[in-house]
C-alpha cells in the first residue's frame, strides 16, 4: 500500500492527535490507518461497513 492515497477524517483532532487517514482508492474496501504512525498498519474495512459506520458517527448513533 506504499503507493495508496491517504486523507485525513474530517473528524480528526486539528493539533495532531487522534487522527486516522482513510484511502478512496479502492472499491471493495476502505484501508484505514494511525496518521501518526505512517508505516504501521492499516486495517481494511468492506467498504459498506465502513459507509455504514461513517453514516453512524455523522448521524451521533454512537454517542460519541
Amino acid at each position: 500500500m506504499s503507493a495508496t492515497t491517504w486523507r485525513k477524517s474530517s473528524y480528526s483532532n486539528s493539533d495532531g492527535g487522534q487522527c486516522v487517514e482513510v484511502s478512496d482508492d479502492f472499491v471493495a474496501v476502505v484501508p484505514v490507518r494511525d496518521s501518526k504512525d505512517p508505516h504501521g498498519p492499516a486495517l481494511a474495512f468492506p467498504a459498506d461497513g465502513w459507509s455504514s459506520f461513517v453514516s453512524a458517527v455523522k448521524s451521533g448513533a454512537l454517542g460519541v
